[in-house]
């Protein structure tokens, strides 16, 4: 932390005053004299000023927080000694001819106890100014940090979605590209619903949630597109339990669960079955399952990619839930199974 000069000065000028009215009065009240304490604190006043500033701006930034703490100390020690002479000088001068009147016998010059309590009551002024200043650059410090963990994750998650997104579009235009070579009539179909899943997710979709009724309206849209292609040999189930009507999702996380059935599950000449479930608990939680018959035969490249794929979900998840989420995934028996469950207030 470094310590600059963070508080305007109006307000440097309202602590001290209020400080040396503060001191004012209750050394007047203490020895009912409120003439001789306005004298005495306007002298030695100025003398704590300087003394803090240098100490909050010289003394600590050069030295305390480079770790010279015995240079500090020696420093520290050297104005404590000018500050017993000039102090103790101008209240004789201006204030009384008694050395310490506030002592039973007056005290004398250089006293070992006047010595002593000169230099207690300026360090107990250093520390208490001091600790103040210090913790208010602390509390604007930890602002700054955590406006830059803000930052840092909302960037995070972006880069984390440019990562999801490009595989819808190449997927889909492989699946175009396959209509086409087979002159399909369902090309045009498929090129009205891919330009739909691109606006919804270059323009739409612009923060950390999303509506999970459009999530869901697009995840239809993208097995449209698949069967488009293959057919019959599709099947999808999806069932949903309670009220999603205000529920909000991380956009295309959910997409991208259906999207690795296609990659990892359909076989060649064989049927895709994909059963999903959405479902409210408690008002407080959207619990998703997922299951489909899983290929054990994908090559490694591409079950590299489908643990890609899931450690950008667990990360983006973690970046927006924090640990108030559990997903798991199993495959049993050629069947790909799994479970989101992530809060929804």
């Amino acid at each position: 932390m470094r310590i600059q000069n963070t508080i305007p000065a109006k307000y440097h000028l309202l602590f001290w005053l209020s400080y040396f009215s503060f001191n004012v009065i209750r050394w007047g009240s203490y020895f009912d004299d409120f003439w001789y304490s306005f004298k005495s604190n306007l002298v030695e006043f100025p003398i704590h000023i300087i003394v803090i500033y240098i100490n909050v701006y010289y003394l600590i930034p050069k030295f305390i927080l480079n770790k010279k703490y015995k240079k500090y100390l020696l420093y520290l020690s050297l104005i404590l000694v000018l500050v017993y002479l000039i102090r103790t000088g101008l209240n004789y001068l201006l204030v009384t001819k008694e050395i310490w009147p506030e002592a039973e016998d007056s005290g004398k010059f250089l006293e070992l106890n006047h010595i002593i309590a000169v230099i207690l009551g300026e360090l107990y002024v250093i520390g208490f100014v001091s600790a103040i200043k210090l913790v208010i650059d602390w509390s604007i410090e930890k602002r700054k940090n955590e406006d830059l963990a803000i930052l840092q994750t909302s960037t995070e998650l972006k880069y984390l979605r440019t990562q999801i997104q490009p595989h819808f579009f190449f997927n889909t235009l492989n699946n175009l590209y396959a209509l086409t070579l087979q002159k399909s009539d369902n090309a045009p179909r498929l090129v009205i619903k891919l330009s739909e899943m691109m606006q919804y997710v270059l323009y739409e979709v612009n923060t950390s949630k999303a509506n999970l009724i459009e999530e869901i309206s697009h995840i239809n849209n993208f097995i449209d597109i698949e069967k488009l292609r293959f057919g019959d040999r599709i099947e999808s189930v999806m069932s949903i339990s309670g009220n999603i009507e205000e529920v909000k999702v991380p956009p295309l996380l959910i997409l991208s669960f259906v999207e690795n059935c296609f990659k990892h599950g359909l076989k060649e000449n064989d049927r895709l079955e994909i059963k999903m479930d959405f479902k409210i608990i408690d008002k407080d939680y959207l619990e998703f399952t997922l299951s489909n018959n899983f290929n054990p035969d994908s090559n490694k490249k591409e079950n590299e990619g489908f643990g890609i794929g899931i450690a950008n979900a667990k990360r983006r998840l973690y970046l927006l839930f924090y640990n108030n989420f559990t997903l798991e995934t199993n495959v049993k028996e050629d069947i790909y199974s799994l479970s989101l469950k992530i809060p929804v207030k």
